[in-house]
């Protein structure tokens, strides 16, 4: 007899297939408008180029003229996107002007040192820009090969040489090369990693031993020892300091590695170690042996610490671009210039030099930070809980006085701020346990605060949005929803979340609005990933209270490391992060991957490079079974207590294009693994009328998928003829 098989819309990943009789448990690159699946749309690639780093902010502008511009911030570098071409406006932290003698080859070598008035505060990975190159005699090179280009740092040598990474060797060694040299400000890394080790900086633990001594010899906010050179530290006694192995100390906030001890020298240093930050430290600071830390007398065995990577949050005050490093300083740049594309952003006069979170207040027009600078230019004096926000529609003024409206607030709920978000009737604040509301309520007050909700902290900077009212958001201990009131989200797929999270690379989860088809979607990586490697969204327009609606995805074609909807470029754009393919367009020496910029929701295939791909697709439902009596035969959804056999099922797609691919995943027993019907899988066109099958088994599960090119399919009700068979 023919059965109609109809499914509830949504994943249902929270009980076994034979549970979820009637449900779909799985599936990659599907949706659900409507309660019912479809394949998603396709995407194509913007541009023809690769950018550098990885993608870690996207944001949307138009100018006076009606310019539309992307603003992408990756790792390195901040790009601006308009009319199929990316233009590099990243601001210049030094520029050392003309050097002479300051290039140098080696011969049979790609490696090229540059020699700067100084290296302090460089890392590797940072990018130089060159300018004005005259190559070393005989090395084999153009200047072509230089001018305007940028390179990345293979290595900081010492305190006033760096080194760079040509892409051929050089045929002979000279030092005689001149250039100008421009260093574009660091952002950050492109991982986010974890620390490991007791107890790190006093988290939880206690200390044995806790010798002390002082500086002898002031440090410099620099990779250097004592005196701006070398890997050596000064003290004024070691007494008691560890002298074998990999040991620590700590010096006001920052601690320092150390791999041996030479009368009172501690030599082999790396500076901020186990996740603190670079600083500067005076002729007799306090010095802590740190290197006997415990967490409650155990070492650790788990991550303690974790070094945040590189990081932006991007806003826009009218034409004016504002653009923020994490927990580095604050930036303009004018989208109205006759020439906005060849200039860059520069820093903001009179701003905090320090801040982890930024946004534009609307419609009062209050640029605002947070976790910032409680004395303005002092990086010390960051506090992770601290607000700060200019003067209405004045950007330069922060100081607050009787006739501005500029100001601050310190929350008290969480030991950090992790994000933000402006929504209709308040702005959104996040601390790593709570959520408070910011609302304008002009003079004297300016803003007024509100906690709103508590053990709802942000995950990450970016795993939050607003839309329609509502704020949508990924906790360390679920999901959660404010309309008003809070509310903890059901979900169908948590555990599978949750349960294969990298919560060390928290940074790195993103969300994202796909406001065409109601999704909120996050990205996220899984445990053993230390990029985004997989996708879970909430349908906010289909779901009810009786039915969320929640799905996944784990194809490795969509992870996105940022999202952005259609409200400027009428289609969401998103970027994708390659850590295996350092082919940037405009960076010589990159090591650390690259982004591809897509537009979402165009045809159903992808393209990349010029190159169309298919999007494959595949949907896998719960297990169906069987009961037969004698007044009513057989019962479709029964206990089980029958074999099935399943002679044909007739397909039903709303819309098909191209062929779709049927199986049937047959079991005895609920752990059992499914195999698939020895006839199939099953070809169906868009004139298959019916398929014979022959399939038997006491449960019966349905997948349909597609691979090809042009493919695309939205499912309507299949039938199954269906007869009981025996019970065993």
């Amino acid at each position: 007899m023919l059965q109609k098989i109809g499914f509830l819309p949504g994943f249902n990943k929270q009980i076994t297939p034979t549970g979820a009789e009637a449900q779909w448990t799985g599936g990659e690159n599907v949706r659900f408008r409507y309660g019912t699946p479809e394949k998603v749309g396709g995407w194509s690639q913007l541009g023809d180029k690769s950018l550098t780093g990885s993608a870690r902010a996207l944001h949307q502008m138009v100018n006076k003229e009606g310019i539309k511009y992307s603003i992408i911030g990756t790792n390195r570098i901040l790009y601006a996107y308009s009319g199929g071409v990316y233009y590099d406006i990243h601001p210049i932290k030094t520029d050392f002007g003309a050097l002479t003698n300051a290039l140098a080859s080696s011969s049979s070598s790609a490696i090229l040192t540059i020699t700067l008035s100084t290296t302090a505060g460089m890392t590797a990975g940072d990018i130089l820009l060159l300018e004005n190159v005259t190559v070393p005699t005989g090395s084999g090179y153009s200047a072509s090969d230089f001018d305007d280009k940028k390179f990345m740092i293979t290595e900081v040598v010492d305190a006033t040489s760096v080194t760079i990474t040509m892409g051929s060797n050089a045929s002979a060694a000279a030092t005689d090369g001149d250039l100008s040299v421009k260093w574009l400000y660091p952002v950050g890394p492109a991982e986010q990693v974890g620390v490991y080790g007791y107890g790190i900086s006093q988290w939880g633990g206690t200390v044995t031993n806790p010798q002390t001594t002082t500086l002898n010899g002031a440090l410099g906010d620099n990779v250097y020892g004592t005196g701006g050179s070398g890997t050596s530290i000064t003290l004024t006694s070691v007494t008691g300091f560890p002298t074998t192995g990999t040991n620590y100390i700590k010096v006001d906030t920052e601690e320092i590695s150390y791999t041996g001890v030479s009368g009172s020298n501690l030599t082999g240093i790396t500076r901020a170690a186990r996740g603190t930050t670079r600083a500067a430290h005076s002729d007799g600071a306090t010095v802590t042996n740190t290197s006997d830390y415990a967490a409650w007398n155990e070492a650790a065995a788990t991550t303690d610490k974790v070094a945040e990577p590189g990081l932006w949050s991007l806003d826009n005050l009218g034409s004016t671009l504002i653009a923020l490093i994490f927990n580095g300083a604050v930036f303009e740049w004018d989208a109205d210039a006759s020439n906005a594309t060849s200039t860059r952003a520069t820093i903001i006069s009179g701003a905090p030099t320090a801040s982890r979170d930024m946004l534009v207040s609307t419609p009062d027009r209050h640029l605002v930070l947070f976790g910032t600078e409680t004395t303005i230019g002092d990086t010390t004096t960051q506090d992770d809980m601290f607000i700060r926000f200019s003067s209405q529609e004045d950007i330069n003024t922060w100081t607050p006085t009787a006739v501005n409206t500029a100001g601050t607030q310190r929350l008290a709920a969480g030991s950090r701020i992790m994000g933000s978000k402006l929504g209709r009737n308040a702005i959104y604040v996040w601390t790593d346990t709570s959520l408070f509301t910011m609302r304008f309520v002009g003079t004297p007050f300016t803003f007024a605060y509100e906690q709103v909700g508590t053990n709802c902290g942000l995950i990450g900077k970016n795993a939050a949005v607003e839309v329609d009212g509502a704020a949508y958001w990924m906790s360390d201990n679920g999901f959660f929803r404010f309309t008003g009131k809070l509310e903890s989200m059901d979900c169908l797929v948590e555990d599978y979340v949750y349960d294969d999270l990298n919560t060390t690379s928290n940074q790195f989860i993103y969300c994202g609005i796909n406001n065409l088809f109601g999704e909120v979607m996050w990205f996220y990586p899984t445990a053993d990933s230390n990029v985004v490697n997989r996708c879970v969204i909430y349908s906010y327009l289909d779901s009810t209270p009786q039915r969320p609606i929640w799905f996944t995805n784990a194809s490795t074609l969509f992870p996105r490391s940022t999202w952005i909807d259609s409200a400027i470029f009428g289609l969401p754009h998103a970027t994708y992060y390659d850590a295996s393919d350092d082919d940037s367009f405009d960076v010589t020496g990159n090591t650390e991957g690259i982004s591809i910029y897509y537009e979402h929701e165009t045809g159903v295939n992808y393209i990349k490079g010029g190159t169309t791909y298919a999007v494959p697709a595949n949907i896998l439902s719960g297990d169906f079974d069987i009961t037969q009596d004698q007044k009513q035969g057989i019962t479709f959804r029964g206990d089980g207590e029958f074999i099935m056999r399943v002679s044909r099922f007739l397909p039903d797609f709303i819309t098909q294009a191209g062929n779709t691919i049927v199986e049937l995943d047959l079991r005895d027993f609920p752990n059992q693994t499914a195999v698939s019907s020895t006839l199939g899988p099953f070809t169906i066109t868009s004139s298959t009328n019916y398929q014979s099958c022959r399939a038997r088994g006491r449960s019966v599960a349905v997948k349909i998928s597609n691979t090809a090119v042009d493919s695309n399919w939205k499912l309507g009700t299949f039938r199954l003829d269906v007869h009981a068979g025996g019970r065993r």
